[in-house]
């Protein structure tokens, strides 16, 4: 077979670390490249929780690099989305539990931006310096399919394989994107000890990019962190679990869910009183932890009110209200013991297909399914600062979690700790619990804030401001406890500049990808 290559740049025009881009032998053969892609995706798979193998992930990206590296922009589109389904099929296996029609199409959609990625990576990998430019294509990939379609699926990011790890700490620095930039980086400069081959009489170049590939996650050991401020509070969590699984979790007997909750909240109430807990200041319960309309339903608002004033503190319910006769919120409604509800936050990051229905007449015309949503959600448009008790917590509700700005700017907005509430019922014992749990740690590192996390059947946890999961339950069981949170007010760097760094790196990529691709065309008019 007949090995493909680019046309091969002159010594020290181009590529790895002060050496000249080669294909090693073989690898310019198609079925070498296709297992080199599909390994890397398998790799890669095995950085994300509930395996949570963090180094796997640059030593994925940097298989699915020699993969493509020296391949013509069209064959590595292809050799690219290979490489990307055979790592997200496994990802995002928690997808099936909505049906594997809808699995194999988000599998899909997602692979175009990989294929996407390969194809521009084609032409950098032709420029001196490549692997930086490769960083910043991967964050530009990422960005865009956190975008569209239908709001973007920001999910399976490289940074969100780095919960707790070496690369974390870049979380505080520039955000995931940064954290995603250099996994990719470290990633692509161990693929150029292998695609590299330097000149003879500088031997030494091909370790270049190996020892430069270690050094970019040990740099994260000097990267200052802020400091304990010395105040604290006990928050009360409450995971009262549901009667069903999969879609219809919430089981068909209405207020089941409500009363569950309802009854784990008075049990840490009754804790407290014997002096097996400490008193909290604030209890926090999931989204979804009322699955009757607490404003329109008497019954449910009396429910809640007594479990409230049992536990005695401002409490933070999860609840799916009514907006008029066809439409509803998902909404994180502050209760006090005395006054009832008050002031709440909307959900802004809604669930394609499972809060609202994009395409609404289509789909429903395909999908009986799709009739599963029903009253369609409409999203907030403010952050989730909410007083409760002593402290303005930042509510941030389940999904949105993996939205960079809808976190920063709920930050921005003074909360603090964060308080994630979820409903992963449909999703229990799959591998979604664990991604979303390695998010929460690194929104914590992002932006020097603890995170309390509210699940209705699991995970619950309290994640300290550096990463670490100090507290968490099993799923599918009704649990409940108290913790003592630190409350830290000075934002990171992160935090302050906002999406800058992602913008910067996008740039960066796109610009690289240009010049390429420019030079390359001058190169053939020659």
């Amino acid at each position: 077979m007949v090995q493909e290559r680019t046309s091969p740049p002159s010594p020290g025009s181009a590529g790895g670390a002060g050496g000249v881009p080669a294909v090693p032998a073989g690898a310019g053969r198609l079925p070498v490249r296709v297992a080199a892609a599909a390994s890397g995706g398998l790799v890669l798979f095995a950085a994300f929780p509930p395996l949570g193998w963090w180094p796997c992930a640059p030593l994925g990206i940097a298989l699915l690099v020699v993969s493509l590296f020296g391949a013509r922009p069209r064959r590595a589109a292809w050799i690219g989305a290979v490489g990307a389904a055979v790592f997200l099929f496994p990802t995002l296996a928690w997808v099936r539990a909505i049906g594997d029609d809808v699995w194999v199409l988000l599998v899909a959609t997602e692979s175009v931006f990989y294929a996407a990625l390969a194809a521009l990576a084609a032409l950098v990998f032709r420029l001196r310096g490549w692997p930086v430019w490769f960083g910043g294509l991967w964050v530009a990939m990422e960005w865009a399919r956190g975008l569209v379609p239908i709001g973007g699926f920001p999910w399976a990011r490289a940074a969100f394989s780095q919960g707790r790890s070496l690369f974390t700490e870049y979380a505080a620095l520039g955000g995931a994107p940064l954290v995603s930039f250099a996994v990719a980086l470290c990633g692509a400069l161990l693929a150029g000890a292998v695609v590299s081959r330097p000149p003879a009489a500088r031997p030494w170049a091909r370790a270049a990019p190996a020892l430069l590939a270690l050094a970019v996650p040990l740099l994260t050991l000097v990267v200052p962190r802020p400091g304990d401020e010395g105040r604290t509070v006990n928050v009360g969590i409450v995971q009262g679990n549901v009667p069903g699984r999969g879609m219809y979790a919430l089981g068909d007997e209405p207020a089941v869910v409500l009363r569950n909750h309802a009854d784990e909240t008075k049990r840490l109430a009754q804790a407290v009183r014997e002096g097996r807990l400490p008193r909290p200041d604030i209890v926090v319960l999931p989204e979804n932890s009322t699955d009757i309309d607490p404003y329109r339903d008497e019954y449910a608002r009396q429910i809640i009110q007594d479990s409230v004033s049992d536990v005695g503190v401002p409490t933070l319910v999860g609840a799916v209200v009514a907006i008029g006769d066809d439409r509803r919120a998902t909404r994180s409604l502050t209760w006090d013991p005395v006054t009832g509800p008050g002031a709440y936050y909307d959900k802004q990051n809604l669930v394609p297909f499972g809060e609202y229905t994009p395409f609404k007449d289509l789909v429903l015309a395909l999908s009986e399914r799709a009739n599963l949503v029903g009253r369609q959600s409409v999203p907030g448009h403010r952050p989730g600062d909410l007083k409760l008790g002593p402290v303005t917590i930042g509510a941030v509700n389940c999904y949105e979690v993996a939205y960079d700005g809808t976190v920063r700017e709920t930050v921005r907005a003074g909360g603090t700790p964060l308080v994630v509430q979820t409903n992963n019922a449909s999703y229990a014992l799959s591998n979604l619990p664990a991604q979303q749990l390695a998010m929460s740690q690194l929104r914590a590192v992002e932006h020097n804030r603890a995170v309390v996390t509210a699940a209705t059947t699991g995970i619950s946890a309290f994640v300290t401001p550096d990463g670490k999961v100090s507290w968490q339950t099993r799923e599918l069981i009704a649990d409940m406890n108290v913790v003592k949170v630190p409350v830290r007010t000075q934002e990171t760097l992160a935090t302050k500049v906002g999406a800058w760094p992602e913008w910067a790196l996008t740039v960066m990529g796109v610009a690289a990808a240009a010049v390429a691709a420019w030079s390359g065309g001058r190169r053939a008019r020659r």
